[in-house]
């Protein structure tokens, strides 16, 4: 026989042996999984949680480079940003002379804020001070949103 002739049968017996194996039935186990705690450390609340941000983006010396990596650790988290959170951000852009990345921190939060519809709207006004302080404008100023 030949070598593909011989591939093939390889295949095939490789394929039924698979398809045998997904329609046998196994044993279900419905016992509760036990739930373990292996972390000692403190849980941190949202006052502390603002605050750690707050003073993250608040640091004097701050570059470019943990800006953007702040902001993408704190995208990358279950929750929309506080407002003072996003005031010290949007700060920090300021002190950088970042209007691209200012702009880009309220697209994530509007993102971020998904089919809330609420929660933006919310953010724009209780950030409207400091962004006519900072010159910045948002993405509806600019037109943006209409893409």
């Amino acid at each position: 026989m030949s070598p593909v002739g011989n591939m093939f049968r390889a295949v095939v017996r490789l394929s039924t042996s698979g398809v045998r194996s997904l329609t046998r039935t196994r044993p279900c186990y419905s016992a509760p999984l036990a739930s373990r705690c292996y972390s000692h450390a403190k849980v941190e609340t949202d006052e502390e949680f603002d605050a750690r941000w707050v003073t993250y983006f608040s640091k004097p010396d701050i570059d470019a480079w943990e800006l953007k990596k702040g902001m993408n650790t704190l995208i990358g988290y279950d929750l929309v940003p506080e407002p003072k959170i996003l005031d010290s951000a949007l700060r920090a852009c300021r002190r950088l002379n970042d209007l691209a990345s200012a702009i880009r921190i309220l697209e994530a939060v509007k993102d971020k804020s998904g089919p809330y519809k609420d929660i933006y709207p919310y953010l724009i006004q209780e950030l409207q001070p400091t962004l006519i302080e900072l010159g910045i404008s948002t993405p509806e100023d600019l037109g943006m949103d209409i893409l």
